[in-house]
């Protein structure tokens, strides 16, 4: 494995590593014109240069068919713009909201559902007098029970920082969880010090880290341990996965990933859907496809180790688990189908309303 001593940015660097051939190095050119890159000394070990179709470079290195914009992308996928009341907020649910507070990244997906918002050129950070106006705003929500720290990826400020905003947040009574959601346990492993996991603690109030990987390989000796350090400082953490054709959609591949969350004490939480961001058509699967991939986990895995399959409905309108259906209503109950894909009568044998009746009311 070559070790890499800095963060590559840019085709001279990824072409000099040998991770691309020098005669890439213009189309790369053009998209980094676009859209921001970064790749981590953790994740540029795990590229196998001779692999074409490597899922750890597919996910870091710019292709020339993200300036290809089909038809239904959209700069902002998900509506974050429209459920924003102040900068750096977004309050899409009743009892939690989003706070965005960087917008740089320790590496650049090239999927990225923000990537019109985030990296070079964009605003780096929320200014103080933006955090202010977003904390009042939380602080003036009392339904408002849930913070996720976002942007960006939060993890890539100083301890000292991520100490000031923990402290800020629980001082808000009503605010009972943060959770902060990162890549950065996985592709900088070397980021989670001690002086990190001190400054993500908050008395009285329960932290979470959600990292997103979305490949086995991700989760390296380095970045397990990294999350342990996490966990047995009582950060209890959950995993975001997003579904990449070419990197994670096949049955095994997400089957191992979800075992090495579970392994290292990660609970799966979800498994994105991929948003329709400009440039990704590439990288999207079918939902039927998706659906395929969940009912064949369920027959392979433990509910322990599941994901919910979801779909953030564009336009702002929130996420939806989309999985495989396993239950229809018929006139004296129900089908049910079992993890093999057969079906199975079922009644609830219960006084009350038929199944008919209740469903049409």
């Amino acid at each position: 494995m070559t070790a890499f001593r800095r963060t590559l940015t840019n085709a001279a660097d990824l072409a000099d590593a040998g991770l691309v051939a020098h005669k890439r190095a213009q189309e790369i050119t053009r998209v980094e014109a676009h859209y921001a890159v970064a790749l981590t000394p953790a994740m540029a070990a795990l590229i196998d240069p001779a692999d074409a179709d490597d899922p750890i470079a597919r996910q870091f290195i710019p292709d020339a068919r993200e300036l290809d914009r089909h038809a239904g992308e959209r700069d902002d996928p998900i509506g974050d713009a429209i459920k924003s009341p102040v900068a750096g907020i977004v309050h899409r649910y009743p009892d939690r909201v989003l706070l965005k507070i960087v917008s740089v990244c320790p590496v650049y997906c090239r999927f990225c559902f923000r990537r019109e918002m985030v990296g070079p050129g964009k605003a780096t950070a929320l200014s103080e007098i933006e955090l202010a106006a977003a904390l009042d705003y939380i602080r003036a929500h009392p339904e408002i029970w849930e913070v996720i720290l976002t942007g960006g990826d939060p993890l890539i400020l100083s301890p000292r920082r991520v100490a000031e905003i923990t402290s800020a947040l629980a001082s808000i009574p009503h605010v009972k969880i943060l959770r902060w959601h990162s890549r950065v346990p996985a592709v900088a492993p070397e980021r989670v010090t001690d002086d990190l996991v001190e400054a993500l603690r908050a008395q009285a109030k329960t932290v979470y880290v959600a990292l997103h990987a979305n490949h086995p390989r991700e989760m390296t000796a380095l970045a397990r341990s990294a999350c342990a350090r996490l966990i047995d400082a009582g950060i209890a953490m959950v995993s975001q996965t997003v579904l990449l054709r070419g990197v994670n959609d096949d049955a095994d591949t997400l089957e191992g990933l979800m075992r090495a969350f579970v392994e290292t004490r990660i609970k799966p939480y979800y498994l994105h859907h991929g948003d329709l961001a400009p440039g990704t058509a590439h990288f999207r699967t079918s939902i039927g496809e998706g659906q395929a991939l969940m009912q064949e986990l369920r027959r392979r895995l433990s509910g322990l180790a599941l994901p919910t399959y979801v779909l953030d409905i564009p336009g702002a309108h929130g996420k939806v688990p989309i999985g495989p259906a396993y239950l229809t209503p018929e006139r004296d109950g129900y089908a049910v189908r079992d993890a093999h894909g057969h079906d199975h009568a079922y009644s609830d044998g219960c006084e009350g309303p038929t199944t008919r009746d209740a469903i049409s009311r």
